[in-house]
């Protein structure tokens, strides 16, 4: 009787260079994939971290809006100086704020100065903040004694204000009269994070609805 030889499996098991090309394939899905989940989580992070600054000077526009708009006429309620470091400008504006509850004068017993400037972020620190310094008004001293610091925004690089005088129809550096306040104020802010400098027009009247 003849018989044929046994069947032998049909199956046949991967190669050593099959595998190496599945795990090199799957590799590079990974990496892709891992590339695509990083730059999106980047550029959420970048994303949040404008609005937040966008948020900031927002909030800014709103506060000296408030200010300049609450100001008295006369008693030179405001001043304005330009000062220039290192070929940058870094200009200082004053004014009384009265005594309230309000964020610059929180359970004052009197009114106060206040300046917008920049001032760096500690002595050891290159830093520059934008922020508000407080001071009693008929406080005298020369010592930092009564006087806080209100940051406001950090990082910044440059502050240019400029008053705009309508008698003369043009926009001026420096502000000195003390019986007429300027019409409008103009802010300049040059920004690290951004190209392109943070600007806001002040109006000191209200603009009637």
């Amino acid at each position: 009787m003849f018989t044929g030889p046994a069947n032998r499996s049909s199956h046949r098991a991967f190669t050593l260079l099959e595998i190496m090309l599945a795990v090199a394939i799957l590799s590079l899905m990974a990496v892709s994939i891992y590339r695509f989940v990083q730059s999106n989580i980047l550029a959420l992070r970048i994303s949040n971290e404008a609005t937040a600054a966008d948020s900031r000077f927002d909030a800014l526009r709103e506060l000296l809006s408030e200010e300049m708009q609450s100001l008295p006429a006369g008693s030179g309620a405001l001043t304005g100086e330009p000062l220039t470091i290192n070929d940058q400008s870094r200009d200082e504006l004053k004014w009384v704020s009265g005594s309230g509850i309000g964020v610059l004068t929180r359970y004052a017993p009197a009114d106060c100065t206040v300046a917008l400037r920049l001032q760096p972020e500690n002595n050891k620190s290159d830093r520059l903040d934008l922020g508000l310094l407080r001071k009693p008004k008929d406080d005298l001293d020369f010592t930092e004694l009564h006087e806080s610091w209100v940051p406001l925004v950090e990082n910044v690089r440059g502050l240019q204000i400029r008053f705009f005088d309508a008698r003369l129809n043009v926009w001026v550096t420096r502000w000195t009269d003390t019986v007429t306040l300027p019409r409008l104020i103009k802010v300049t802010i040059e920004r690290n994070d951004a190209g392109v400098p943070w600007e806001a027009i002040i109006p000191l009247g209200r603009t009637p609805l």
